[in-house]
């Protein structure tokens, strides 16, 4: 019996353009992260191509117990995206140190952590808990979670509660460790929870989560996911993930965002940059493309460079600019491989 291998392709060689960011003073090579919940810790996606060549790893939403998730079916296909209700399924904090976040640092990958629990005493204990973690680039905080000190209220809809967790782990993290806010779209006015974020220390924010939504089985009559409700992700929902980017770079400008919501090729997520992300995660899409990371990276650069751009960061922003002052010197801007 002859051993199964993983081809890893080789991504065409980029143009010359500066494709480093900066996070809340952080230096990341280039700008392309996956996405929370779409890599688990990145193992997976390394059979494909050398992790190592993104931005950064974010991880599955951890927590402090293992989490078995919610009840089958959890996941369901919809026209242009994807409806999950996987429940935050995970092995805990304990598991994650030993192995998932042990395994990132060995492998050199800048890894950002995605934290979830139930209470502000959650978030407090691992981010505790990730203090010195090897590996450690960036702390996402994913407020997208049901208080339950609060009836059930997720924090992410109210900026008093966002605002204390984020506090919270700002000062339980060590300073030189930026702590991103990721923001739900499904709140009036994004913009003011991102505000009390920020007012609280967050040092950026990560733009967008999913969208609550839900399918019903038409046959059957039922609800297609057993917890009724899930989160819907993938290209169905990038002109509204697109808006909040704008809306959030408009009222924060010097806050740096990570954005993410349906991001399939470097086109796509050149869109995000000029509406105001400094960087970018790559989720859903890996599901069928698990090249996508890479692909995508490889995408936006060509695209920078066919607009005439020398560096990525001339493009963060870019579209809020007077049309006068938006394109650089160079190359028809016209064509557009992605």
């Amino acid at each position: 019996m002859t051993e199964l291998t993983v081809r890893r392709d080789v991504p065409a060689p980029r143009p010359r353009v500066d494709l480093s960011t900066r996070l809340a003073g952080r230096t990341f090579p280039n700008p392309v992260f996956t996405a929370s919940g779409c890599a688990a810790a990145g193992q997976e996606l390394d059979q494909f191509f050398d992790i190592t060549e993104l931005g950064g790893v974010v991880t599955k939403s951890i927590m402090l117990a293992p989490r078995s998730g919610r009840a089958t079916p959890r996941m369901a296909e919809t026209p242009s995206g994807m409806l999950n209700s996987i429940g935050l399924q995970g092995p805990g904090i304990d598991a994650f140190l030993d192995k998932d976040l042990a395994w990132l640092a060995d492998r050199g990958a800048r890894a950002v952590v995605s934290i979830a629990g139930g209470s502000v005493e959650d978030y407090t204990q691992l981010a505790q808990r990730l203090r010195g973690a090897p590996g450690l680039a960036m702390l996402e905080v994913n407020i997208s979670c049901p208080n339950v000190e609060d009836r059930g209220q997720v924090f992410a809809c109210d900026p008093r509660a966002a605002s204390e967790v984020v506090s919270a782990v700002r000062k339980t993290m060590t300073p030189d460790i930026p702590v991103f806010a990721k923001l739900s779209p499904d709140v009036t006015d994004i913009t003011a929870i991102a505000r009390a974020c920020v007012d609280a220390g967050a040092d950026g924010l990560s733009v967008i989560n999913t969208l609550l939504g839900m399918a019903i089985d038409t046959d059957t009559m039922r609800p297609v996911l057993a917890g009724v409700t899930g989160g819907l992700s993938g290209p169905a929902i990038r002109p509204v993930a697109v808006r909040c980017v704008w809306q959030v770079h408009q009222a924060l400008p010097d806050v740096p965002i990570l954005g993410m919501g349906g991001i399939r090729t470097g086109r796509d997520a050149l869109e995000f940059v000029l509406a105001g992300a400094s960087a970018v995660s790559v989720g859903t899409t890996v599901f069928g493309d698990p090249m996508a990371p890479v692909r995508v990276l490889a995408e936006l650069a060509q695209a920078l460079a066919d607009r005439g751009f020398e560096r990525f960061s001339d493009a963060v922003g870019l579209a809020h600019r007077p049309p006068e002052a938006a394109l650089p010197e160079g190359p028809d801007p016209v064509g557009d491989p992605a």
